[in-house]
Protein backbone atom coordinates (compact mmCIF):
# COMPACT_ATOMS: atom_id res chain seq x y z
CA UNK A 1 0.00 0.00 0.00
CA UNK A 2 1.14 3.53 -0.84
CA UNK A 3 -0.61 6.62 0.53
CA UNK A 4 -0.56 10.15 -0.86
CA UNK A 5 -1.26 13.12 1.45
CA UNK A 6 -2.87 16.18 -0.12
CA UNK A 7 -0.44 19.07 -0.43
CA UNK A 8 -1.41 22.31 1.34
CA UNK A 9 1.67 24.58 1.12
CA UNK A 10 0.15 27.35 3.26
CA UNK A 11 2.89 27.43 5.95
CA UNK A 12 0.33 26.19 8.47
CA UNK A 13 0.47 23.41 11.04
CA UNK A 14 -1.02 20.88 8.60
CA UNK A 15 2.01 21.39 6.36
CA UNK A 16 4.15 20.34 9.31
CA UNK A 17 2.05 17.21 9.89
CA UNK A 18 2.39 16.28 6.23
CA UNK A 19 6.16 16.72 6.36
CA UNK A 20 6.36 14.68 9.59
CA UNK A 21 4.40 11.89 7.96
CA UNK A 22 6.61 11.61 4.89
CA UNK A 23 9.80 11.64 6.98
CA UNK A 24 8.60 8.91 9.33
CA UNK A 25 6.54 6.71 6.98
CA UNK A 26 8.58 6.43 3.80
CA UNK A 27 7.76 2.74 3.46
CA UNK A 28 4.06 3.35 2.81
CA UNK A 29 4.07 6.87 1.31
CA UNK A 30 4.37 8.41 -2.12
CA UNK A 31 4.55 11.99 -3.39
CA UNK A 32 3.13 10.88 -6.73
CA UNK A 33 -0.63 10.96 -6.78
CA UNK A 34 -0.90 8.61 -9.73
CA UNK A 35 1.09 5.86 -7.95
CA UNK A 36 -0.91 6.02 -4.70
CA UNK A 37 -3.32 3.28 -3.65
CA UNK A 38 -4.94 5.54 -1.07
CA UNK A 39 -5.43 9.30 -0.88
CA UNK A 40 -5.43 11.03 2.51
CA UNK A 41 -7.09 14.42 2.17
CA UNK A 42 -5.33 16.01 5.11
CA UNK A 43 -6.35 19.51 3.97
CA UNK A 44 -10.09 19.16 3.20
CA UNK A 45 -10.67 22.80 2.21
CA UNK A 46 -8.62 22.29 -0.97
CA UNK A 47 -9.96 18.83 -1.81
CA UNK A 48 -11.16 19.93 -5.25
CA UNK A 49 -7.59 20.53 -6.39
CA UNK A 50 -7.21 16.75 -6.58
CA UNK A 51 -8.32 15.48 -10.02
CA UNK A 52 -11.68 13.69 -9.73
CA UNK A 53 -10.45 10.69 -11.69
CA UNK A 54 -8.09 9.83 -8.84
CA UNK A 55 -10.75 10.35 -6.17
CA UNK A 56 -13.09 8.03 -8.05
CA UNK A 57 -10.59 5.23 -8.53
CA UNK A 58 -8.67 5.21 -5.23
CA UNK A 59 -9.65 4.72 -1.61
CA UNK A 60 -9.91 8.06 0.14
CA UNK A 61 -9.56 9.16 3.76
CA UNK A 62 -10.55 12.73 4.68
CA UNK A 63 -9.58 14.62 7.83
CA UNK A 64 -12.09 17.05 9.32
CA UNK A 65 -10.86 19.32 12.11
CA UNK A 66 -13.97 21.14 13.27
CA UNK A 67 -17.33 22.27 11.94
CA UNK A 68 -18.61 25.74 12.73
CA UNK A 69 -22.33 25.08 12.40
CA UNK A 70 -23.18 28.74 13.09
CA UNK A 71 -21.45 29.60 9.82
CA UNK A 72 -22.17 26.36 7.97
CA UNK A 73 -24.12 28.01 5.19
CA UNK A 74 -25.66 26.60 2.03
CA UNK A 75 -22.42 26.81 0.03
CA UNK A 76 -20.38 25.05 2.74
CA UNK A 77 -22.99 22.32 3.04
CA UNK A 78 -22.95 21.87 -0.73
CA UNK A 79 -19.15 21.65 -0.73
CA UNK A 80 -19.24 19.07 2.07
CA UNK A 81 -21.61 16.76 0.20
CA UNK A 82 -19.82 17.25 -3.13
CA UNK A 83 -16.68 16.01 -1.42
CA UNK A 84 -18.46 13.35 0.64
CA UNK A 85 -19.38 11.33 -2.46
CA UNK A 86 -15.67 10.59 -3.00
CA UNK A 87 -14.82 9.81 0.65
CA UNK A 88 -14.60 6.25 1.95
CA UNK A 89 -13.82 7.12 5.55
CA UNK A 90 -13.26 10.14 7.81
CA UNK A 91 -10.62 11.02 10.35
CA UNK A 92 -11.03 13.63 13.11
CA UNK A 93 -8.58 14.78 15.78
CA UNK A 94 -11.03 14.98 18.69
CA UNK A 95 -14.11 13.18 19.92
CA UNK A 96 -16.01 16.48 19.89
CA UNK A 97 -15.53 16.80 16.13
CA UNK A 98 -16.54 13.15 15.76
CA UNK A 99 -19.92 13.97 17.31
CA UNK A 100 -20.31 16.96 14.99
CA UNK A 101 -19.49 14.92 11.90
CA UNK A 102 -21.95 12.16 12.79
CA UNK A 103 -24.77 14.60 12.09
CA UNK A 104 -23.59 14.98 8.48
CA UNK A 105 -22.54 11.51 7.36
CA UNK A 106 -23.08 7.82 8.04
CA UNK A 107 -19.58 6.91 6.92
CA UNK A 108 -17.04 5.51 9.35
CA UNK A 109 -15.28 8.12 11.50
CA UNK A 110 -12.09 7.50 13.47
CA UNK A 111 -10.86 9.94 16.11
CA UNK A 112 -7.09 10.15 16.63
CA UNK A 113 -5.31 13.32 17.89
CA UNK A 114 -2.35 14.43 15.83
CA UNK A 115 1.13 13.49 16.96
CA UNK A 116 3.61 15.84 18.64
CA UNK A 117 7.36 15.81 18.06
CA UNK A 118 9.13 15.71 21.43
CA UNK A 119 12.44 16.40 19.72
CA UNK A 120 11.02 19.84 18.92
CA UNK A 121 8.75 20.45 21.89
CA UNK A 122 10.32 19.63 25.26
CA UNK A 123 10.93 21.02 28.71
CA UNK A 124 13.97 23.28 29.14
CA UNK A 125 15.32 23.17 32.67
CA UNK A 126 17.12 26.53 32.76
CA UNK A 127 14.13 28.88 32.79
CA UNK A 128 16.20 31.86 33.97
CA UNK A 129 18.47 31.75 30.93
CA UNK A 130 15.56 31.39 28.50
CA UNK A 131 13.71 34.30 30.14
CA UNK A 132 16.81 36.44 29.94
CA UNK A 133 17.19 35.60 26.24
CA UNK A 134 13.70 36.93 25.51
CA UNK A 135 13.88 39.99 27.77
CA UNK A 136 11.83 38.73 30.71
CA UNK A 137 12.68 38.87 34.41
CA UNK A 138 12.53 35.92 36.77
CA UNK A 139 9.72 37.52 38.79
CA UNK A 140 7.56 38.29 35.73
CA UNK A 141 4.31 36.34 35.55
CA UNK A 142 4.10 35.46 31.86
CA UNK A 143 0.86 34.43 30.19
CA UNK A 144 1.03 33.12 26.63
CA UNK A 145 -1.17 32.63 23.60
CA UNK A 146 0.13 31.52 20.20
CA UNK A 147 -3.13 31.13 18.24
CA UNK A 148 -4.54 33.60 15.72
CA UNK A 149 -7.42 35.71 17.00
CA UNK A 150 -8.27 38.15 14.21
CA UNK A 151 -10.37 37.77 11.06
CA UNK A 152 -8.33 37.86 7.86
CA UNK A 153 -10.80 39.98 5.87
CA UNK A 154 -10.12 43.18 7.81
CA UNK A 155 -7.31 42.30 10.28
CA UNK A 156 -9.14 43.92 13.17
CA UNK A 157 -12.37 42.03 13.89
CA UNK A 158 -12.12 39.27 16.51
CA UNK A 159 -12.24 35.69 15.28
CA UNK A 160 -14.84 34.76 17.87
CA UNK A 161 -14.51 30.97 17.67
CA UNK A 162 -10.96 31.48 18.98
CA UNK A 163 -12.29 33.45 21.96
CA UNK A 164 -9.97 36.49 21.90
CA UNK A 165 -12.56 38.44 23.89
CA UNK A 166 -12.41 35.72 26.54
CA UNK A 167 -8.61 35.80 26.43
CA UNK A 168 -8.58 39.55 27.00
CA UNK A 169 -11.06 39.30 29.88
CA UNK A 170 -8.94 36.69 31.63
CA UNK A 171 -5.72 38.62 31.04
CA UNK A 172 -7.31 41.67 32.66
CA UNK A 173 -8.38 39.50 35.59
CA UNK A 174 -4.85 38.13 36.00
CA UNK A 175 -3.36 41.60 35.60
CA UNK A 176 -5.42 42.82 38.56
CA UNK A 177 -4.00 39.95 40.63
CA UNK A 178 -0.34 40.26 39.61
CA UNK A 179 1.53 43.53 39.13
CA UNK A 180 4.32 41.70 37.26
CA UNK A 181 2.07 40.22 34.58
CA UNK A 182 3.46 40.15 31.04
CA UNK A 183 1.71 38.75 27.97
CA UNK A 184 3.59 36.78 25.33
CA UNK A 185 2.00 36.46 21.90
CA UNK A 186 3.12 34.52 18.84
CA UNK A 187 1.67 33.69 15.44
CA UNK A 188 -0.05 35.65 12.71
CA UNK A 189 -3.23 37.75 12.92
CA UNK A 190 -2.96 38.91 16.53
CA UNK A 191 -4.14 42.46 15.80
CA UNK A 192 -7.31 42.24 17.90
CA UNK A 193 -5.65 41.23 21.15
CA UNK A 194 -2.71 43.59 20.56
CA UNK A 195 -5.08 46.55 20.19
CA UNK A 196 -6.95 45.57 23.37
CA UNK A 197 -3.73 45.18 25.35
CA UNK A 198 -2.51 48.57 24.13
CA UNK A 199 -5.80 50.20 25.16
CA UNK A 200 -5.53 48.71 28.64
CA UNK A 201 -1.81 49.42 28.97
CA UNK A 202 -0.93 45.78 29.66
CA UNK A 203 2.71 45.03 28.70
CA UNK A 204 3.29 42.35 26.08
CA UNK A 205 5.84 40.98 23.66
CA UNK A 206 4.88 39.74 20.21
CA UNK A 207 6.80 37.23 18.09
CA UNK A 208 4.94 37.06 14.79
CA UNK A 209 7.37 34.97 12.77
CA UNK A 210 8.93 32.73 15.43
CA UNK A 211 10.26 29.46 14.06
CA UNK A 212 9.55 26.08 15.67
CA UNK A 213 12.66 26.14 17.87
CA UNK A 214 11.70 29.58 19.14
CA UNK A 215 8.12 28.49 19.79
CA UNK A 216 9.38 25.74 22.10
CA UNK A 217 11.56 28.27 23.92
CA UNK A 218 8.59 30.61 24.25
CA UNK A 219 6.49 27.84 25.79
CA UNK A 220 9.29 27.35 28.29
CA UNK A 221 9.29 30.94 29.56
CA UNK A 222 5.56 30.82 30.40
CA UNK A 223 3.88 30.62 33.77
CA UNK A 224 0.59 29.91 32.01
CA UNK A 225 -0.66 29.13 28.51
CA UNK A 226 -4.33 29.91 27.83
CA UNK A 227 -6.64 28.29 25.27
CA UNK A 228 -9.84 30.35 25.28
CA UNK A 229 -11.52 29.07 22.11
CA UNK A 230 -15.24 28.47 21.69
CA UNK A 231 -14.60 25.90 18.96
CA UNK A 232 -11.48 23.91 18.04
CA UNK A 233 -10.37 20.78 16.32
CA UNK A 234 -7.25 20.49 18.49
CA UNK A 235 -5.74 22.88 19.10
CA UNK A 236 -2.24 21.49 18.70
CA UNK A 237 -1.09 23.96 21.36
CA UNK A 238 -2.62 21.67 23.98
CA UNK A 239 -0.24 18.85 23.02
CA UNK A 240 2.73 21.17 22.53
CA UNK A 241 2.27 22.87 25.89
CA UNK A 242 1.67 19.56 27.64
CA UNK A 243 4.76 17.81 26.26
CA UNK A 244 6.95 20.85 27.07
CA UNK A 245 5.56 20.83 30.63
CA UNK A 246 4.06 24.28 30.23
CA UNK A 247 1.23 25.05 32.69
CA UNK A 248 -1.93 25.19 30.58
CA UNK A 249 -5.61 25.93 31.12
CA UNK A 250 -8.21 25.47 28.38
CA UNK A 251 -11.86 25.85 27.64
CA UNK A 252 -13.71 22.59 26.96
CA UNK A 253 -12.83 22.36 23.26
CA UNK A 254 -11.19 19.88 20.91
CA UNK A 255 -8.78 17.48 22.60
CA UNK A 256 -8.79 19.28 25.96
CA UNK A 257 -10.57 16.48 27.83
CA UNK A 258 -8.43 13.85 26.14
CA UNK A 259 -5.17 15.42 27.37
CA UNK A 260 -5.80 17.77 30.30
CA UNK A 261 -6.95 17.07 33.84
CA UNK A 262 -10.51 18.03 34.74
CA UNK A 263 -9.20 20.84 36.96
CA UNK A 264 -7.36 22.36 33.97
CA UNK A 265 -10.55 22.84 31.93
CA UNK A 266 -12.47 26.00 32.69
CA UNK A 267 -15.46 28.13 31.84
CA UNK A 268 -15.19 31.88 32.24
CA UNK A 269 -17.33 31.68 35.37
CA UNK A 270 -15.10 29.13 37.13
CA UNK A 271 -11.71 30.28 35.80
CA UNK A 272 -10.44 31.26 39.25
CA UNK A 273 -11.01 27.67 40.42
CA UNK A 274 -9.06 26.05 37.57
CA UNK A 275 -5.53 24.80 38.05
CA UNK A 276 -2.86 23.42 35.69
CA UNK A 277 -1.81 19.81 36.24
CA UNK A 278 1.54 19.62 34.48
CA UNK A 279 2.39 15.99 35.21
CA UNK A 280 -1.05 14.67 34.21
CA UNK A 281 -1.00 16.54 30.89
CA UNK A 282 2.59 15.44 30.18
CA UNK A 283 1.81 11.76 30.75
CA UNK A 284 -1.30 11.93 28.55
CA UNK A 285 0.61 13.69 25.76
CA UNK A 286 3.48 11.18 25.83
CA UNK A 287 1.49 8.52 23.98
CA UNK A 288 1.11 10.89 21.01
CA UNK A 289 4.82 11.55 20.53
CA UNK A 290 6.57 10.38 17.36
CA UNK A 291 6.72 7.50 16.40
CA UNK A 292 4.06 6.09 18.76
CA UNK A 293 1.64 8.86 17.81
CA UNK A 294 1.63 7.62 14.22
CA UNK A 295 0.93 3.92 14.87
CA UNK A 296 -2.85 4.31 15.01
CA UNK A 297 -2.74 6.30 11.76
CA UNK A 298 -0.87 3.51 10.03
CA UNK A 299 -3.42 1.01 11.29
CA UNK A 300 -6.28 3.25 10.13
CA UNK A 301 -4.80 3.51 6.63
CA UNK A 302 -4.01 -0.20 6.30
CA UNK A 303 -7.50 -1.15 7.51
CA UNK A 304 -9.10 1.19 4.99
CA UNK A 305 -6.94 -0.12 2.16
CA UNK A 306 -7.52 -3.79 2.97
CA UNK A 307 -11.25 -3.48 3.51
Amino acid sequence: MKVYLSNLNESWVVDRFRKDWYINNKDISTNRLWSADLIWIISPWIWNKIPKRYLKNKKTLCSIYHIDFENFDKSERKDFYNRDQYINEYHVISKKTEEQLKSLTNKKITSIPFWVDNKIFFNINDKSEIRKKYGFKNDDYIVGSFQRDTEGHDLKSPKLIKGPDILFKLICQLNNQNKNLKVLLAGKRRQYIINKLNQEGIPFQYFEMADIKQINELYNVLDLYLVTSRLEGGPQAILEASISKTPILSTDVGVAREILHETSIFSVENFSNSKPNIDYAFQRALKFTIPNGMKNYRKLLFDLYEN
